[in-house]
């Protein structure tokens, strides 16, 4: 076990005493779901409380990268969760910018909505350390910034700060964890990574390698795919081409495109761990002896940074980090309807809200909303 696994061990055995000191008991429901909103992500996470405002409230949210299905429904449930009533009374404002992966746009977004007065900014951003100076900018203009998915690295006088996520590192750790054991031959594995330079790539590529060190003797091949489709399936073609035959896969994305190439090359099944896109389990689903784990980084965490944007401003305590459940299905407990949805295409993401937020939302909501 390395030093960053049982420091990661740790951290989750101090949030369990932290919690059930609460009264609570976390646990991992049939669908895979753990933990409660609003939980630290450790257990010696700081707890912050913000002057409180009177609503309703000017949100905005300066959005990096577009470019993939995720991002598209990411979007679509922010304005769905907006949207619904009880939200809804406590919105003033959403205004919503998409700057693609321009770190400086981001930037000048951010100080955009700050110059415009703005209560609070969501943000997925593009780099972990480049916000520093808007960071200061929004705090000396009372402006709560809540970033998700793609976070900050945070500095102790972001105070006005609040970080949303699943812990990529142990979601990239979980999979490795899951391969290893599923594999049958523990040679080579190809691992298909997501968008270079962003936290959640590196965060999942360190948790996924540390898990494979339990076996040092696996060969890992690396590709990029950019969590996109078509450019994960001709990274895994070209891989498959050259190197032959793996013993399983492990892509953070595009999921559908990097399972679409293996069954193309009829080379024989071998398990694959991926996202959480509905076409990667109905795959999964049609295909007998296709063993695949499906491990979802929700779109829904852009509603769970809303809400938690809501609470700050109404001056409740929070902690400085939250950790969201992640949603797990495989080949053993595919239900229809239930963790993946037949009728629906494919590149809707099947862990679509979080009931333990009390986010419930539709397919139809969410497909209801402009991806823009």
């Amino acid at each position: 076990m390395t030093t960053r696994t049982r420091t990661a061990y740790a951290s989750l055995a101090a949030l369990i005493i932290a919690v059930a000191a609460l009264g609570v008991t976390p646990t991992r429901a049939a669908d895979g779901t753990a933990g409660q909103c609003f939980a630290p992500l450790k257990g010696d996470s700081k707890m912050v409380t913000l002057p409180a405002k009177k609503g309703p409230y000017r949100i905005a949210f300066a959005n990096g990268f577009i470019g993939n299905a995720w991002r598209v429904q990411m979007l679509q449930t922010l304005k769905a969760y907006a949207a619904q009533p009880a939200v809804a009374a406590q919105i003033k404002e959403l205004r919503i910018v998409s700057v693609g992966t321009d770190v400086s746009a981001q930037i000048a977004a951010m100080d955009n909505f700050i110059s415009a007065g703005f209560d609070a900014i969501l943000i997925d951003s593009n780099s972990p350390t480049a916000f520093k100076p808007v960071m200061r900018r929004a705090k000396a203009a009372g402006v709560v910034v809540v970033s998700f998915d793609n976070v900050l690295a945070r500095t102790p006088s972001e105070t006005n700060l609040v970080q949303v996520n699943q812990d990529q590192y142990e979601m990239g750790q979980m999979m490795g964890d899951w391969l290893n054991q599923t594999m049958k031959d523990k040679k080579h594995v190809l691992e298909v990574r997501g968008v270079p330079g962003t936290s959640v790539d590196q965060d999942r590529h360190e948790g996924f390698r540390a898990a494979l060190k339990a076996d040092p003797g696996i060969q890992v091949t690396e590709v990029v795919g950019n969590w996109d489709d078509g450019t994960g399936q001709k990274a895994v073609a070209d891989a498959l081409a050259v190197n032959g035959n793996f013993d399983g896969i492990y892509t953070q994305g595009g999921s559908v495109g990097v399972t679409h190439a293996l069954l193309d090359s009829h080379k024989p099944l071998i398990p694959i761990d991926g996202e959480g896109e509905n076409g990667f389990r109905k795959l999964i689903v049609a295909n007998p002896g296709l063993m695949g784990e499906s491990v979802g980084q929700s779109p829904a965490l852009s509603a769970v940074a809303l809400k938690v944007a809501l609470a700050a401003l109404q001056g409740q305590t929070l902690p400085e980090e939250i950790r969201v459940p992640a949603q797990i299905a495989n080949y053993k407990n595919m239900q229809a309807g239930t963790n993946y949805f037949p009728e629906l295409s494919d590149t809707f993401f099947a862990a679509h809200d979080f009931p333990v937020c009390d986010i419930k939302l539709s397919a139809a909501e969410i497909n209801g909303q402009p991806g823009k």
